[in-house]
């Protein structure tokens, strides 16, 4: 099992930047990726960035050259730094974890708890 803390939502206006935290516990050692994702009211959730344990990135395209996802080992934690935001980045970010399963092959999908993030315009 894998826990997952987010943290670091909140309101900012456009043109702003955010940093967000997600700390995982547990067995930290079946993690292969981690990610952030969100969700706008009426949307489905997309992926926004994602990162390897060996540090390979990934971002939609909408965020690119805006945020940066990053992650501290020591710490066990994955960070995502907005920056340049706007009113459509406005979401429920959320964090995954993707870890080995108990069988050879099998990836079990850990999720934060969320955190808003508004961007006003």
């Amino acid at each position: 099992q894998v826990q997952l803390v987010e943290s670091g939502g909140g309101l900012v206006q456009a043109g702003g930047s955010l940093r967000l935290s997600c700390t995982a516990s547990g067995s930290i050692f079946s993690i292969n990726a981690m990610g952030w994702y969100r969700q706008a009211p009426g949307n489905v959730r997309e992926m926004v960035a994602t990162i390897t344990s060996g540090g390979s990135t990934n971002y939609a395209d909408s965020v690119k050259g805006r945020f940066t996802v990053s992650r501290n080992n020591a710490k066990n934690t994955v960070y995502l730094q907005m920056n340049s935001l706007k009113a459509e980045d406005t979401a429920v970010y959320s964090c995954r974890a993707d870890a080995s399963g108990p069988r050879y092959g099998s990836i079990n999908y850990y999720w934060g708890q969320g955190t808003q993030v508004t961007v006003s315009s």
